[in-house]
Formats: structure tokens, C-alpha cells, sequence
């Protein structure tokens, strides 16, 4: 008789199927919100296969280099700027004063909201998950606020 691995022993010991189970439910086993079918999976013929996968490939190249010609640009350009300010800061003959003017943030953020509130004011309190959303939460709000007027 053959010995059985430890996996599998402890499969029969707790009665576990030695089947694959699927991990996920088919799609045509889970209940659907649509009376249709569920759609077939593409099956493509070996040309339109290979096709298919050149075409997504050089996509991928393409978007592989336009992101790569960005990120080098950047680069260039912080570049540029910190050797503009250390320009500023070492060799202008004003010792640096100038470096630290154009390094000064007085009034930059002054037309903004305080960073305290951590998000933007509105009427309404933030949503949860979870909760009421959209036009529920609109409903019990206003019905909460109608208790105060329409009482008098």
C-alpha cells in the first residue's frame, strides 16, 4: 500500500473531497440579475489569436515608452530647477538672498480652506459604508430638519 502524504491523510481524516472543488461558483450557477445567458468566452482561431496578441503587445510597448519619455522629462525638469536654485543659493554674490526669497511661502496658500478640516465643507455629513447613501440619506435628513419647522 502506498503511504499517503501528510496533506492528504489530514484530507481523510477531516472528510475533505480529495475533488477540485472550484474555487470561485461558475458564473452560471451564481444567481444572475439578467434573464440572459451569460456570455460565452471568445475563442479565437490560431491567426486572430496571434493577432489579437500582437496588437495588445505593441499597445503595451507603446504605453510602456510613452511613460518612460514622461518620467525622463520630469526628471529633466527637477533637474533643471534644482540646479536653478542652487545657482540662486551659491553663486549669485548677495549670500543667498535671493535663494531664500524665492524660497519664501508667505500668501501661497492663503486662498485655500484650513487643512484642519481634512476635506471640503458641505451640508450634508460624509458618507459611510454601509449606510444610507444618495437620496435615502437626503430624505432622512430633511426629515429630521422638517421636525423643527413644521412643529410650531
Amino acid at each position: 500500500m502506498r503511504s499517503l502524504s501528510p496533506l492528504a491523510s489530514l484530507a481523510n481524516v477531516f472528510r475533505i473531497p480529495m475533488s477540485m472543488a472550484p474555487a470561485r461558483p461558475s458564473p452560471s450557477s451564481a444567481t444572475s440579475f439578467t434573464t440572459l445567458s451569460p456570455l460565452a468566452p471568445l475563442r479565437f482561431s490560431r491567426n486572430r489569436y496571434l493577432r489579437h496578441w500582437t496588437i495588445h503587445r505593441a499597445w503595451q510597448l507603446l504605453q510602456a515608452k510613452q511613460r518612460r519619455n514622461q518620467e525622463l522629462e520630469l526628471q529633466r525638469q527637477y533637474q533643471s530647477m534644482h540646479a536653478a536654485c542652487e545657482e540662486l543659493r551659491t553663486g549669485a554674490g548677495d549670500g543667498g538672498k535671493l535663494f531664500r526669497v524665492a524660497m519664501n511661502k508667505k500668501g501661497v496658500f492663503s486662498e485655500m480652506f484650513p487643512i484642519e478640516y481634512g476635506r471640503m465643507q458641505t451640508d450634508y455629513p460624509p458618507p459611510r459604508v454601509g449606510t444610507m447613501s444618495g437620496n435615502a440619506l437626503r430624505r432622512s435628513t430633511r426629515c429630521l430638519f422638517e421636525d423643527r419647522y413644521t412643529m410650531r
